[in-house]
């Protein structure tokens, strides 16, 4: 595309450079870095990976705690029209092998706790010609990161189309392997657009990045913010104490949660004095009373939505208590509708899939066409979930469909398959049924209802051990009951409808 009808990543970071240069873009272990400083760091950055000869599409997989280097490659991939592979770095070995090995990156940038997993990855695939180690404590460990620092600053970006791959993140798997949904950089600059006109992001907006960056939540909110020329303080990892610590200290407006995030901020407040008075909003999914005792303990007024990775993320927005019950108002940017069994749409207040139109529905899978075609069929995207819009244009989620039954203990996404799949690979397993449960710290749980073979022995804690030898800690389930025999449809098939009325 040419650059007069095109804007990009990269352009945002020097359009903030140019204004707002002086303002903090980035606080980071005490240290601030500035808008013209961002751009620098990126600049130089970008150039050091273009020595690499990456041609344009190139993949660059990323398996990192949440660090300034994300900043870097989000503004890199910008300017050089590579993809970054944002990988769950809570999923097993196995699981981050197949990310890798279905979408093929030249390189991958790591966290020192993963350095081991990602020379391991290097040495198994060809294609993967290298891994720098991002914050490797001594700079002799991985001298070869830092380097990508020490070149002169990019002086001429690699054109892009507004529908090239920019950002894969795998959602859950349906059928027992996740999929990459691939997501372009004008899906996540409109996705920002909106974050800012919903929230009223501004330069004063101060956001503590808590949520993950492999997250699409967490690429929103820390995006969203940096388009609108406000300050990102970044963290590791969340850490209640230090999480109460930073929004005093620097004054934070607005962060995101999911379960059990405000649980234990309420405690950690229990401890002593605190004053968040700065807090404006919190956005995320909890539970009514959390999220009342929440608003008064701080005066922040709790948002609650709706969205997808493939949706490049939130698409309804409403202030919790506006509408109890709703996922809060359609998105400007975004045509949703709500449709039967047919794919014809239905009159406000019945229930069907939703649907949608628009900028914000992602490029579509890596490497699935079949899915693609049935993801998009009649030139709607269908979201797999269900819903009911009100006379107010308001959405209301109303579960699952069968075909994409989906748990979210935490935030997460997990696909009950995966975990059957899983679950049967045990031995003494005959038949399996997982299903969500209502969970009190994480909001939902992951429940297994099994049978055994005639004669096999197998305890709760050790099929629960199994399970998180195979896949990610967050998809092993918290509850097991054994039973004699699985209740059965006419067709042999585990009757789920049943097993859930009868085990919940």
């Amino acid at each position: 595309m040419d650059n007069l009808h095109n804007l990009t990543i990269f352009d945002i970071y020097e359009k903030n450079a140019r204004y707002n240069g002086n303002s903090t873009a980035i606080h980071w272990k005490k240290t601030d870095t500035s808008y013209t400083d961002l751009l620098e760091q990126t600049a130089r950055f970008a150039q050091g990976l273009k020595n690499l000869n990456l041609p344009a599409g190139s993949r660059i997989a990323v398996l990192c705690k949440n660090h300034p280097v994300f900043f870097h490659l989000f503004g890199a991939a910008s300017a050089l029209n590579l993809c970054l592979v944002m990988i769950n770095r809570r999923l097993s070995p196995e699981e981050v092998a197949y990310i890798i090995e279905d979408t093929t990156p030249s390189i991958l940038f790591a966290d020192k706790e993963m350095a081991d997993q990602a020379h391991q990855l290097v040495d198994q695939f060809s294609f993967l010609n290298t891994c720098f180690i991002v914050d490797a404590e001594d700079p002799a460990d991985d001298p070869s990161f830092k380097l990508l620092y020490k070149a002169p600053p990019l002086n001429e970006t690699v054109a892009c189309k507004s529908s090239d791959p920019y950002i894969i993140i795998h959602t859950a798997a349906v059928q027992g392997k996740p999929r990459g949904a691939v997501l372009s950089q004008e899906n996540i600059i409109l996705s920002n657009l909106q974050l800012i006109h919903a929230y009223g992001l501004e330069k004063s907006t101060t956001y503590l990045n808590i949520l993950p960056l492999f997250h699409i939540m967490g690429v929103n909110l820390g995006l969203g913010t940096l388009q609108a020329g406000g300050t990102n303080i970044l963290v590791e990892k969340f850490n209640p104490k230090h999480s109460l610590d930073l929004i005093q200290e620097q004054k934070v407006t607005l962060f995101g949660s999911f379960p059990p995030i405000l649980t234990n901020l309420l405690d950690a407040m229990d401890d002593g004095d605190t004053d968040l008075s700065s807090l404006k909003i919190v956005a995320g999914l909890e539970m009514p009373d959390t999220a009342k005792k929440w608003e008064s303990a701080t005066g922040s007024t709790f948002w609650t939505m709706y969205g997808q990775t493939e949706t490049s993320g939130l698409i309804t927005f409403t202030e919790y208590f506006t509408k109890p019950g709703s996922a809060g108002a359609i998105s400007p940017l975004a045509n949703i509708q709500i449709t039967d069994d047919n794919d014809c749409f239905l009159s406000s207040g019945q229930t069907g899939e939703i649907v949608l139109q628009g900028p914000l529905v992602f490029q579509g899978y890596w490497n699935a066409d079949e899915l693609n075609a049935y993801t998009f069929r009649g030139g709607w995207h269908h979201t797999g979930d269900l819903g009911m819009i009100d006379e107010d244009c308001f959405l209301f989620f109303k579960g699952r469909k069968a075909e994409k039954e989906l748990i979210k203990p935490g935030g997460e996404n997990v696909f009950p398959a995966e975990v059957e799949k899983t679950i049967l690979e045990h031995e003494a397993v005959k038949d399996v049924c997982v299903f969500g449960v209502p969970d009190p710290k994480f909001g939902e749980g992951i429940k297994a209802v099994c049978s055994l073979n005639p004669g096999a022995r197998l305890t709760k804690t050790d099929l629960i051990k199994f399970c998180g030898s195979k896949i990610a800690g967050y998809k092993k389930p918290r509850y097991v009951e054994f039973i004699n025999e699985l209740p059965k449809n006419e067709d042999g098939a585990v009757d789920r409808e049943k097993v859930k009325a009868e085990y919940v």
